[in-house]
């Protein structure tokens, strides 16, 4: 099928890669159905509206930068995705990014991690109940911090 998207225009894709969002995500709770794409700088990636072609989000793996993310989600939030754990191998878990003009600023938001059923094409974002994480974690801080403790 092809696909209007913000960062590649139309582009053809398959419709396998569809993901659908029961809920949406928040604030946009009425965009349903989601493309996700690689982006062309990794480590990030695309989740690109299929309802509304202006609308895409950055993400990226948290795991990246915070290398024992542990969002704490309720397990009914998992089930309406079907999913009983988020540790499985069916799993992706990202962070919505925000890049403001100063790229070393950009900010992921941990607290409300998008999770998704890779079997079954189904995501949510959900809200962790770990008071550790927050809407805004500097990514290239937390980098620069995980590079430091590997070393």
């Amino acid at each position: 099928m092809q696909v209007l998207t913000k960062p590649y225009g139309k582009i053809e894709v398959d419709e396998r890669q569809k993901i659908y969002f029961p809920n949406g995500l928040l604030g946009f709770e009425n965009l349903k159905d989601y493309l996700l794409m690689d982006a062309a700088q990794q480590p990030f990636y695309w989740l690109q509206s299929l309802d509304v072609p202006e609308i895409a989000f950055v993400m990226i793996n948290p795991a990246i930068f915070r290398h024992n993310y542990n969002p704490e989600v309720s397990l009914s939030e998992l089930e309406e995705i079907d999913l009983s754990v988020v540790d499985s191998d069916n799993v992706l878990v990202f962070s919505i990014v925000t890049i403001p003009e100063e790229h070393s600023k950009m900010t992921a938001n941990l607290q409300g991690p998008v999770i998704i059923n890779r079997d079954k094409k189904y995501g949510r974002q959900c809200i962790s109940t770990n008071n550790e994480y927050k809407t805004q974690h500097y990514v290239l801080e937390e980098l620069a911090v995980e590079k430091d403790s590997v070393c």
